[in-house]
């Protein structure tokens, strides 16, 4: 299907989060301005949402596409909770409107913002994310990134091969700022939302000015963030290896036995010694399991915060720049 004017949106909102990276965010909209196609560009509506920075912009480009606002929030909230709020802000709107989520450092390349419009044109209802098939970060970076990628993978039963560059269709923008789960991690929640979605392959850009802040820590409580998305599944599985761990270690003791008291190829010592570290992988397995069964409980209980109801409790003012 050809992307025509007449298939467009009248109007795509553009969320990007922000901290202190005026600089950056400056580049990225000239770069929109000379690399994506006019009907489209035409439509963009920026949302910066400013993540409590320590600093102001001097200046911004004017005239890029239809209106650029900035979302002042009270305190620093982090990458993802800043996602969360722009779009529970979007969604708070009387006019719902395709929604992007890009990052302000230009690593979400805008040349793909065309290409995440037309999968969404194709495939209607759909949260489309961008597929990372190349990327430039350093290789030990990108090391840990596939660890991670494997780790929520076992740990979860999901894949998960994009991160928050995106676009959220009009129809689910409403349900999707009422998942809790954005709040802690934006990809994650989307995947435990059910909403559908799919993922176009996509490279990752390079930095436009400064430097990152994502490294190893940020890189581990990112993961960590996405894998308590999904705290259910996840205690489930470490159950079910918990469980596995205990059927191993009762085999054990049984060979053992059965060697000790039926055989004469047993070695004095070893099997109570075997015997007792089995024991102790049973205690073990056991006291991981009652600590994972109070800690799903104890998560369906508490109250969740939902983007869309509590939203305005971090939202200083909305700065319009044109």
């Amino acid at each position: 299907m050809a992307n025509t004017p007449h298939s467009l949106p009248d109007r795509i909102n553009v969320v990007i989060p922000l901290f202190n990276d005026w600089l950056a965010v400056g580049l990225l909209l000239e770069r929109i301005q000379s690399v994506v196609d006019e009907p489209i560009r035409s439509r963009l509506a920026f949302l910066i949402v400013d993540d409590c920075s320590a600093i102001n912009y001097e200046t911004l480009p004017t005239g890029i596409g239809q209106s650029l606002s900035i979302l002042r929030l009270y305190r620093n909230v982090g990458h993802q909770k800043a996602i969360a709020l722009g779009l529970a802000y979007l969604a708070d709107q009387p006019d719902q409107h395709p929604t992007i989520v890009m990052d302000s450092d230009g690593e979400d390349r805008p040349e793909d913002i065309g290409k995440l419009v037309q999968r969404s044109v194709e495939q209607p209802g759909h949260v489309v994310f961008a597929h990372r098939s190349k990327r430039h970060e350093s290789l030990v970076f990108r090391s840990f990134y596939i660890v991670y990628k494997s780790v929520f993978r076992l740990l979860t039963g999901k894949v998960i091969t994009f991160g928050n560059f995106s676009l959220v269709p009009a129809t689910q923008l409403r349900k999707l700022a009422h998942v809790s789960e954005i709040w802690n991690n934006y990809p994650g929640g989307v995947i435990r939302s059910r909403l559908p979605y799919t993922a176009i392959p996509l490279e990752r850009g390079r930095r436009l000015a400064g430097e990152s802040k994502m490294n190893f820590v940020s890189l581990v409580l990112h993961g960590l963030s996405a894998v308590s998305v999904l705290i259910d599944t996840t205690a489930v599985r470490l159950a079910l290896f918990c469980v596995l761990m205990v059927v191993v270690s009762i085999f054990g003791i049984g060979i053992l036995m059965y060697l000790k008291f039926f055989t004469n190829t047993s070695i004095p010592g070893w099997t109570s010694y075997l015997t007792t570290s089995f024991l102790i992988v049973i205690l073990q397995a056991f006291l991981i399991s009652l600590l994972l069964v109070f800690i799903v409980l104890s998560y369906r209980i508490q109250p969740q915060f939902v983007p869309a109801r509590q939203f305005k409790d971090f939202i200083e003012r909305l700065e319009k720049v044109y």
